[in-house]
């Protein structure tokens, strides 16, 4: 990570990120197709507030190594797989997160069960609309959970198997971020949120991550904003959003009303100074001097 002089927070920033910037400025570079992606913030009640699961990826990661984030990754061709379900339909989930249709949604919304499952090891399903999954632990459960991971078992397969149905509404979407166009690995990513269902409890399940914490969104920003903690902007701009409000329930009541148009950097170059900014997230934005990062 490189941080400009006289920043002190924790915000995630390849030094190779001013080349590519004016490369891409040049017509040298051509943006890589993002992938689609879902993310879930896991909230979980105490007598302070409600308090997150987050994972620190390891430092060898390709993308985003040593940073802190929520379960999640890219969806899987095969979450369109017809699937039992509750809570909303497919085509109000379309609607609300701009998907491209009923089976886009589906997809989105099943990646982003599929990927808590994989990497906490928390399932957001049930054997009917108004159950969920007491405990997900066990050999026969950890054996699928390796499955999923392995691509050798669909999502759609591990449900029908075990009679589950997906609770979409347990889910509430609450932002779509955009990897910058001069990223080499982009992801247009939901950012849900979700109660860790009563019974279940969350383990490091993922290859990815070294540590996980559960920890309360004000202290996750004030590792940032000390330096101690390192993130992506959309992770630590949905630790603000979601830092006042008390519990989980008020959290995914408040998904609701959320704006979810993507947002994606920009970059501009000024008299060959960067000006790297997210629009509407002021506080991440930088100015690189010419000749930085060449």
């Amino acid at each position: 990570m490189s941080r400009e002089s006289g920043r002190g927070d924790g915000q995630w920033y390849p030094p190779e990120w001013p080349e590519r910037i004016r490369a891409l400025a040049n017509g040298e570079l051509t943006p890589v197709t993002p992938r689609r992606a879902a993310t879930v913030l896991l909230l979980g009640d105490t007598a302070d507030g409600p308090t997150v699961h987050m994972l620190r990826r390891r430092a060898s990661m390709a993308f985003a190594g040593g940073a802190y984030a929520y379960p999640g990754g890219s969806v899987d061709p095969r979450d369109e797989r017809p699937v039992g379900w509750a809570g909303p339909s497919p085509a109000v989930w379309a609607e609300r997160l701009g998907a491209e249709g009923e089976a886009a949604a589906q997809a989105i919304v099943c990646a982003a069960v599929r990927e808590t499952f994989e990497e906490a090891g928390v399932l957001l399903a049930g054997d009917s609309a108004e159950t969920v999954v007491a405990d997900t632990t066990g050999a026969d459960w950890e054996a699928d959970r390796a499955a999923l991971v392995a691509r050798d078992l669909s999502f759609a397969e591990l449900l029908a198997r075990r009679g589950l149905v997906v609770r979409s509404d347990l889910l509430g979407c609450w932002a779509r971020w955009i990897t910058p166009e001069f990223e080499r690995r982009r992801y247009d990513t939901w950012f849900f949120v979700a109660a860790l269902p009563r019974g279940q409890r969350t383990r490091n399940a993922s290859t990815e991550a070294d540590r996980t914490v559960w920890i309360r969104p004000a202290e996750a920003a004030a590792g940032y904003d000390r330096g101690e903690l390192l993130m992506m902007p959309p992770t630590i701009a949905t630790l603000r959003e979601v830092a006042p409000y008390g519990s989980a329930a008020e959290v995914l009541a408040a998904a609701a009303g959320c704006d979810l148009a993507p947002v994606l950097a920009r970059a501009e170059l000024r008299g060959g100074e960067i000006v790297l900014s997210w629009p509407g997230h002021e506080e991440f934005t930088r100015h690189i001097a010419p000749g930085a990062g060449s």
